[in-house]
């Protein structure tokens, strides 16, 4: 029987070898950096995938949540001509946003498992090809109830660009190194989603709004042509999990019985991989595997659920729902603020302010994406090699300041018809502050629970999504305060949602250490699944 000791403490991981002790392969780039997770000796093991193959997958990723960012947010600068040419009133523009979110998350119970178990290729093709035909429905809608249904269908069929591309991202880059790549998807997600209504615009004032989701529907099909020929399945059994590797490392590279484990030595060169690799044609199959059982099918539709239970991931779900009600709240209000008066921009000029967020989305991911894989590293060697996921959090201090005064900056400066660019700064701030806050959370549940990715990231996006669906009923009566009093109560919300980082900080490695048995039976179970 295991005793409390005798559990690794999920997302403690080894990652700097500060004494030049442990087995394990490093970093060739970087010798004191341990890799982790420990790569087999399979040639198609996607951690194993050479630098280019790696990087031809990233860009799949960024080409796919693109795609849909586009063909979902096309339209957030041209809600009001909308409006006036159809007669659906913007409250329900605004809802039918809320019915996507929602089933955004909600829909991830039925994708999410699909893909784990069949292939993630195959969702990833289905998706694009999905949200291409939604789009093309779209300029045909006639009145209220028909944008709602097709609202929620978007939301069902585009649920891999919310909880499946961070899985994707995690199943090829090591701890060291996955904030930079989960960095990069958050300013691709939120990014498109701030390029479509740029160009939004122009090609509504150019074509209508019916050729603005035509062209939406364009780039979906260029985009499943791409990703048809070059998207690889990530998908891979592993016979380790960051547990088996940390008892490897305590051991000295011995197994529970004091045996040489292979599993936990220095990793083999490339030319002693194994197997051969798979060919051209081969990995054009959509579906060409099973990767888990029936049972284990079933187990992952309803256990997202059961892991709300665990602090760190409620958390992580709660304060990147948070981030995303101000981007919601940004897009509900961009439109109305610029159409009316001081301001009265064409729909092309409300277009072109998404210039700022464009840019405060590029710095916030940088900062912590990047910079944030660094600071982690360097944190790890002051406490003997070891990476705490809450070791990074700290870099959301700078929330603190921005989070609060760039809504106010957005709200009160509109209500006082303060000079546009003082507004596309505080575009640009809310949009940064968004990105440092989304792109740190995911970073913090994924380093944590690394094992469960796919379940736990189903957690995460069902709580942030289920906030986005509240904030699209309420923004409309929340904004009847007036634009001064909705923004400076914003701002003092979005300060305290963010001081909860402290708090993680301080207790979080408890909460893990609390969870650790009830989460490696989960992740025994899974193993035992597939």
């Amino acid at each position: 029987m295991r005793t409390n000791d005798d559990w690794a403490i999920p997302g403690s991981v080894y990652m700097v070898n500060v004494q030049e002790t442990s087995p394990s392969l490093h970093d060739g780039r970087y010798t004191s950096i341990v890799l982790s997770p420990r790569p087999s000796r399979d040639i198609n093991d996607p951690l194993n995938w050479s630098r280019k193959r790696k990087l031809l997958h990233v860009a799949c990723v960024m080409i796919y949540t693109t795609a849909i960012g586009i063909a979902g947010t096309v339209l957030f600068s041209i809600l009001q001509p909308i409006t006036d040419e159809t007669g659906i009133p913007l409250s329900t523009l605004n809802a039918g946003t809320g019915y996507t979110f929602l089933l955004l998350g909600w829909g991830a119970l039925i994708n999410q498992p699909l893909a784990l178990t069949f292939g993630k290729r195959g969702i990833y093709l289905l998706s694009v090809l999905g949200s291409m035909a939604v789009c093309l429905w779209t300029p045909y809608i006639k009145t209220e109830n028909q944008w709602l249904a097709n609202k929620i269908v978007q939301g069902f069929l585009c649920t891999p660009s919310e909880s499946l591309c961070e899985v994707s991202l995690a199943d090829i880059f090591f701890a060291h190194e996955r904030g930079t790549y989960i960095g990069l998807y958050t300013l691709f997600l939120f990014g498109s989603n701030y390029f479509a209504p740029l160009i939004a615009g122009f090609i509504y004032n150019g074509q209508g709004w019916h050729w603005v989701m035509y062209w939406a529907a364009i780039v979906n099909a260029a985009a499943f042509l791409f990703l048809f020929l070059f998207m690889e399945e990530t998908n891979y059994v592993r016979n380790t999990s960051e547990a088996t590797e940390a008892r490897g490392l305590r051991n000295g590279g011995t197994s529970d019985k004091g045996e040489k484990d292979s599993s936990v030595l220095v990793h083999p060169v490339p030319g002693e991989l194994i197997g051969s690799p798979t060919s051209f044609i081969q990995r054009l199959a959509v579906f060409n595997h099973r990767y888990a059982s029936n049972e284990m099918l079933f187990t992952m539709a309803y256990r997202p659920l059961v892991l709300l239970r665990f602090r760190v991931v409620f958390w992580a779900g709660f304060q990147y729902g948070a981030c995303l009600v101000w981007y919601n709240v940004l897009n509900a209000t961009c439109s109305r603020i610029f159409s009316e008066a001081p301001y009265n921009f064409p729909a092309s000029s409300v277009g072109l302010t998404y210039l700022g967020p464009m840019v405060g989305m590029l710095v916030g991911t940088f900062y912590s994406g990047w910079v944030g894989d660094r600071f982690a590293v360097r944190y790890a060697r002051r406490t003997d090699g070891v990476r705490e996921p809450e070791h990074r959090l700290w870099l959301m201090v700078v929330s603190l300041v921005l989070c609060p005064g760039s809504l106010i900056l957005w709200g009160v400066g509109a209500s006082k018809g303060i000079s546009w660019v003082g507004l596309v700064v505080g575009m640009g701030l809310i949009s940064c502050s968004t990105g440092i806050g989304s792109t740190l959370s995911l970073g913090y549940v994924l380093d944590s629970y690394k094992d469960l990715s796919g379940e736990m990231m189903m957690s995460v996006i069902l709580v942030r999504n289920s906030l986005s669906f509240i904030i699209g009923y309420g923004i409309t009566p929340w904004l009847d305060m007036g634009y001064q009093n909705t923004f400076i109560s914003a701002a003092f919300i979005g300060l305290a949602i963010t001081m909860t980082f402290l708090i993680v900080i301080r207790w979080g490695k408890s909460w893990r250490t609390a969870s650790r048995k009830l989460y490696w039976d989960y992740v025994a179970t899974a193993v035992a699944g597939h």
